[in-house]
């Protein structure tokens, strides 16, 4: 059964991700296309450097030419944010990535995009999983990826240009080039270097790569640019006096930073600096967008500049549809991923950290000082993350003690109410929170935790973690 979590369709390679499934997937979105009209314009498809994916953008390709449907496929190993940008452009209702994101190298998955580029929503992907449900996949009609080419069925299209120009024109690049930034990107073997560097160096700044070459097992790692997995960023910032490390995760939607101090910047830290720049050093105005295991940190700010801030469940597909709503200024949320007014309406590393160029450029001021800027005027967010695993068998156990009897433990602080949009989160009075819940994209249950200080934030998350038996 095709089932989509949080951030698309994802499976373990040659257990769930096979050629049968990406072909019932691709024969679903398909079929919804031909039911709705929504046909005409074709479908677009790109692919990451994870092991298959060129192949799969292959099989799916020949499914929606066999019914019917123009197909472009991005002809190189594209980053996701790209193949949204390619849905704008091309004014398409659908478009879809091969890939699994920071998954570990052993997924592989398929990510859908609605018209303007955005995640598909919720109600999409519950159709795309019911039109699975009735096809038979013996009965899928294809044909041959090079015999579609050769009939102009499938058109092999380089979008990069109409890209990475849409990111320069949103910047100051006057700023940045006056500046002589020295930067080091990490690509994490994944698919960013092209862009970012493009943008970079036109803006005259000096880059350096690590970590740049094809290797559809990440180095042994986990392509998740996190405090963990970017040592040798921190390593490069420090031996080579840099302004700034950037890090995108596997297929570039996330963003990882190592800031002028050689310390990791929390995906809370760069989401916060970024909508105090926009509000305060550039003049804008509108609400900020996160989800719900993230930062209230945003909340304090916005409320500063008379703005609101909306929570929302995890997922972008969530984040998307509540800044299109209120014409937010930024979404996003602490695993790394945000997007800002103006640009596509997904997640975009290659964008995010631009941006963050031009703020070094036009203030003259390094990372660190700006956030404790912030922190001077608003007070500390300590955040604890955690993640677990467990059995089917605990699964279960756990969601009946939090999601059906709603028990809670005897926490050291007085609770203001309790959440239940995506998991379970417990809002203290003192400002701080804490939540549980399952991850939708591997088998893990997270538990996050915010308090004023960092002893605090561990002390709750404990308290939580040994009540649930994790």
């Amino acid at each position: 059964m095709i089932q989509f979590g949080t951030g698309g369709w994802r499976a373990i390679i040659g257990e769930d991700f096979t050629k049968a499934n990406v072909r019932l997937i691709t024969a679903a979105i398909a079929q919804k296309m031909r039911d709705s009209d929504t046909a005409e314009n074709g479908f677009v498809i790109g692919y990451d450097r994870r092991f298959l994916s060129e192949l799969a953008a292959q099989w799916a390709a020949e499914v929606m030419i066999g019914m019917g449907v123009h197909c472009r496929v991005i002809r190189f190993e594209a980053p996701t944010p790209l193949i949204m940008f390619t849905v704008k452009f091309y004014r398409l209702y659908y478009g879809m990535a091969i890939t699994a994101s920071h998954n570990p190298a052993l997924y592989n998955g398929v990510k859908l995009f609605m018209k303007e580029g955005r995640d598909a929503d919720e109600a999409l992907s519950r159709e795309i999983e019911r039109y699975a449900a009735e096809t038979d996949e013996a009965a899928i009609p294809s044909i041959a990826y090079q015999e579609g080419v050769r009939k102009g069925l499938i058109e092999e299209i380089n979008p990069m240009n109409e890209y990475v120009d849409s990111i320069l024109r949103a910047l100051n690049m006057a700023a940045i080039r006056s500046r002589n930034l020295k930067i080091v990107i990490d690509p994490m073997f994944g698919v960013s270097k092209t862009a970012l560097m493009t943008v970079l160096m036109t803006a005259r700044c000096t880059v350096d790569v690590i970590n740049e070459r094809h290797d559809a097992l990440f180095g042994g790692r986990l392509p998740a640019p996190n405090s963990k997995t970017l040592s040798g960023l921190i390593s490069y910032v420090e031996e080579h006096h840099c302004d700034i490390g950037i890090a995108t995760d596997g297929d570039a939607d996330r963003l990882g930073v190592i800031d002028d101090q050689c310390e990791f910047l929390h995906p809370n830290k760069i989401l916060v600096i970024l909508y105090y720049y926009l509000l305060k050093m550039k003049g804008w105005h509108g609400a900020a967008v996160r989800n719900i295991a993230t930062t209230h940190l945003l909340d304090a700010i916005a409320a500063h500049f008379g703005e609101a801030c909306y929570e929302t469940p995890v997922g972008f597909k969530h984040i998307s549809a509540k800044m299109i709503e209120s014409n937010a200024v930024i979404g996003g949320e602490s695993s790394g991923g945000l997007t800002v007014r103006g640009h596509i309406q997904g997640k975009d590393g290659i964008f995010a950290a631009a941006l963050l160029v031009e703020m070094i450029a036009v203030t003259g001021r390094k990372l660190s000082e700006i956030y404790r800027e912030i922190i001077g005027q608003f007070g500390s967010y300590e955040m604890d993350e955690s993640d677990f695993s467990f059995t089917e068998e605990r699964k279960k156990e756990i969601l009946k003690i939090l999601i059906q009897d709603k028990r809670l433990p005897d926490f050291s602080l007085e609770a203001e109410r309790v959440s239940y949009l995506d998991g379970c989160k417990v809002y203290f009075k003192n400002g701080g929170w804490v939540i549980a819940r399952f991850s939708g994209t591997e088998p893990l249950m997270r538990i996050f935790c915010e308090m004023p200080d960092m002893r605090q934030a561990i002390e709750i998350r404990e308290t939580l973690r040994k009540f649930l038996g994790l």
